[in-house]
């Protein structure tokens, strides 16, 4: 549940159980992840907090310390770029109904805040798809730190 929020995602990784070699489980986590069904989608995505999000901490504390590792390209961003930040991750979750989500490891804030806004282009279900590769990136980053691996 660390490296993925979704709960069935979780249940059936540890099903395929023992994995032999990282490859062996990064493919079988790509696999399970991308037959999930929207509803699966989208409980992972709701345990991620948003880009630029201060109370890291207190509302994700199970994986604040990676989503900080993560989002580090926020920690020096003007405060012009957080705001902005702000106000595009309300309005993409008025559009999308779920947090905007990016695999923000490498990326500085203004990286970011530059795909949400080029995202909020999209329809409802090409950005479904897009966040839920974001997702898979993310799940394969933290697979990585679970096993103590630098990604």
């Amino acid at each position: 549940m660390k490296c993925c929020g979704s709960s069935r995602w979780a249940r059936e990784m540890a099903g395929r159980r023992p994995f032999r070699t990282f490859e062996e489980l990064s493919g079988a986590a790509d696999e399970v992840w991308f037959s999930l069904s929207r509803e699966d989608w989208l409980e992972a995505f709701s345990h991620h907090p948003r880009i630029g999000e201060k109370q890291l901490r207190e509302k994700f504390a199970v994986t604040a310390g990676w989503a900080e590792q993560e989002q580090k390209g926020t920690a020096g961003a003007s405060e012009n770029i957080l705001k902005a930040l702000a106000q595009g991750n309300a309005e993409y979750e008025k559009r999308f109904g779920h947090v905007f989500l990016i695999c923000a490891t490498g990326k500085g804030a203004d990286e970011m805040l530059f795909a949400l806004d080029q995202r909020m282009n999209n329809g409802p279900e090409r950005e479904l798809k897009i966040a839920a590769g974001e997702q898979a990136k993310i799940t394969q980053i933290r697979m990585k730190k679970w096993m103590g691996e630098q990604p």
